[in-house]
């Protein structure tokens, strides 16, 4: 079994940030295997079901805070006993330009909050990862006021595209794997 999750924050203030992406491509591939979310019990996640072709998968989203995704990550791969290259996580990525996305086996945090939290809760770093640019604010933007803004009305159209381009690589990643899915979607 697979398992994709997709990171942001909960609530109505966040649900158009640019730290929710993660979230609405999640959001987006439901929508595309007509799957429906459910909570868990423990109100750390939803999640919902889905399979292609032989391969089962669950799509999750954390129902915490950013900085504590890492909890709800974890709840996910010990109850569903997921091996963790079979785990990708979704996010934004300040250091990618707005459209380009890249996807990885493995890696640092690079500073985000969300993929830190699942590392130190899942101890270790070897879990795959989907970033998703949306660009880097000027001098005068504090990064936290950036991340949690909404993407500008020139912007949309642009995110609307790496939505779709990262929902295409989630489904490459689940039918054909990570190298197929890095020979595609990480080229410039």
């Amino acid at each position: 079994m697979k398992l994709i999750v997709g990171l942001g924050n909960p609530g109505l203030l966040y649900k158009s940030s640019r730290h929710n992406i993660g979230l609405r491509v999640v959001h987006a591939l439901a929508r595309e295997y007509k799957i429906k979310f459910t909570r868990d019990k423990s109100a750390l996640y939803k999640e919902g079901w889905g399979k292609v072709g032989r391969i089962n998968f669950s799509l999750a989203y954390p129902l915490v805070f950013m900085n504590l995704s890492g909890l709800s990550i974890g709840a996910l791969v010990k109850q569903y006993r997921i091996d963790l290259e079979n785990l990708l996580v979704i996010c934004d990525d300040l250091d990618l330009p707005l459209g380009r996305i890249r996807i990885r086996p493995m890696g640092s945090s690079g500073g985000h909050k969300g993929i830190k939290s699942a590392s130190e809760y899942l101890k270790s770093e070897l879990f795959s990862r989907l970033r998703i640019g949306i660009g880097r604010p000027s001098s005068k933007i504090e990064i936290k006021d950036f991340v949690l803004s909404k993407f500008k009305k020139q912007e949309k159209a642009v995110i609307e595209q790496t939505i779709e381009k990262a929902v295409d690589c989630c489904r490459v990643w689940l039918s054909l794997g990570m190298k197929t899915a890095m020979d595609q979607f990480n080229r410039k």
